[in-house]
């Protein structure tokens, strides 16, 4: 340290530079300003990530009401999607219409399987909206966990590198600012790295988390807009 110090004071333009603060920094700081620059890299890719799946999922779920609500048979829909659903509200609808199917098809729903039909397609529509939910939520607590923890991992990089500059300040016995400056800046750019991973990562967790649980509370409506319209189907074959 008291090296680097040393040379912060022959050449501070080169020292007080953000490669130079790097590269004047001691094993832990360098560990600290690593991890937080990992971590926002990681926070943009999910960022990234679930903006475009929450767009794409937005447009699949309006094209399928829309074909949902055309008026055709529901059987056509279901063998035109076939086994492979590519969206959330897809997978619901084939879930449902697979235990319709799946009860249809044994003895021809008899009274009390009739009666206990509803229960189970409500049942199936809940495992899989719950199934697709996690799906969508993977990955996003990790940007909360960023945004809370990042601030103080870069605040623990500042207090380390502050002791380390005092530290050195005391080996060579010189308190001018060309000595100073370098090792504080250092330690305040942990900070700054802190902050950097932080915010975005807070931002993008409100906004994504808010149009997540949009897109969910549409599939809950879909679920049980789509058990009552097979409901009355049923009391019509009754």
């Amino acid at each position: 340290m008291v090296d680097t110090v040393t040379l912060a004071a022959a050449d501070p333009a080169t020292s007080l530079s953000m490669w130079g603060l790097f590269m004047q920094a001691g094993l832990v700081v360098k560990a600290v300003m690593l991890m937080l620059i990992a971590a926002s890299i990681w926070c943009w890719a999910i960022i990234v990530d679930k903006v475009m799946r929450i767009r794409r999922l937005n447009s699949q779920a309006d094209h399928f009401e829309e074909s949902f609500w055309s008026g055709g048979a529901l059987d056509e829909l279901y063998d035109r999607i076939g086994s492979r659903p590519v969206d959330p509200m897809s997978a619901l609808f084939l879930a449902a219409m697979r235990e319709w199917r799946r009860s249809a098809s044994r003895g021809g729903l008899k009274s009390d399987a009739r009666a206990s039909l509803p229960q189970r397609i409500d049942r199936v529509m809940h495992v899989t909206l719950n199934r697709e939910t996690d799906k969508l939520y993977r990955r996003v607590g990790f940007l909360a966990s960023t945004g809370s923890v990042a601030p103080f991992i870069g605040l623990f990089g500042t207090v380390w590198g502050i002791m380390s500059s005092f530290h050195a300040i005391g080996m060579t016995k010189n308190t001018s600012l060309a000595v100073v400056a370098p090792g504080i800046a250092e330690a305040l750019f942990a900070t700054a790295l802190g902050l950097l991973a932080a915010i975005p990562a807070v931002v993008a967790y409100n906004k994504i988390s808010t149009d997540l649980n949009r897109y969910v509370q549409r599939m809950e409506a879909f679920a049980g807009e789509f058990g009552a319209i097979l409901s009355r189907q049923l009391e019509e074959r009754a």
